[in-house]
């Protein structure tokens, strides 16, 4: 008897769990992000004082993230990232990682560069380092943490930090899919960096998957701020 017993249990931790799919797309039929021109007083002597984002700097759906917000156990696992900060812009402009990853800022330019955050899900000022230095900034608490340099009011970058793996961000025609999901009922929230949150309920099932759609029809946006 204790053989079958012994011999059912494994059968039954062989099995695959369950798990099904969140798909879906995002639309967006407005610009939601205003370009930026800034006077940075730090340029070089000779070079342009003023910058801009570029074309392929307003990239909407590069600014979007989706994830599911589930009481439900999940399996997760912290990161370490990487945000550099090179021809005194900061390499990546929005970053999303799992709660309680780390994120480096390497200094690559030949100035001192100051990082920081005002930013509720985790306030921080790494101070003035030079090139070849770097500060490590651990992230506990799901949010979205604006980022930015005392020295160049140009530099500007976001991490969003969510509760686990479950995340995705679309595709350049707005579709998007996140694998491995608990069947059952859960918050998928859609966030972007200028439009902020918004936020669906949905049904998994254990086999299949979940279509959910979000619109960004806004006429306007704030900019891009703390």
């Amino acid at each position: 008897m204790k053989r079958v017993l012994s011999a059912i249990v494994l059968l039954v931790c062989a099995l695959p769990a369950l798990a099904g799919e969140i798909a879906g797309k995002v639309m967006i039929t407005r610009t939601l992000t205003k370009k930026r021109v800034v006077v940075d007083v730090y340029a070089p002597r000779g070079g342009a004082p003023a910058t801009a984002a570029s074309p392929q700097d307003l990239d909407e759906w590069g600014r979007t993230v989706i994830y599911v917000d589930t009481s439900m156990p999940v399996e997760s696992s912290s990161v370490i990232a990487q945000i550099g900060q090179r021809n005194r812009r900061f390499e990546k402009e929005v970053l999303v990682i799992p709660a309680g990853s780390s994120v480096s800022f390497p200094n690559g330019d030949p100035i001192f560069h100051n990082v920081f955050s005002l930013s509720k899900a985790k306030p921080f000022d790494l101070g003035y380092y030079p090139q070849g230095q770097t500060r490590t900034v651990r992230f506990e608490k799901p949010g979205p943490v604006q980022v930015f340099c005392h020295l160049h009011t140009n530099m500007s970058a976001a991490i969003l930090v969510v509760p686990n793996q479950l995340f995705a961000q679309p595709s350049p025609d707005g579709a998007f899919r996140i694998a491995g999901v608990p069947p059952g009922k859960h918050t998928v929230r859609l966030w972007h960096r200028s439009a902020g949150f918004l936020q669906q309920e949905v049904d998994v099932p254990a086999e299949g998957a979940a279509n959910v759609s979000f619109n960004l029809p806004l006429a306007t946006v704030k900019s891009v701020g703390p």
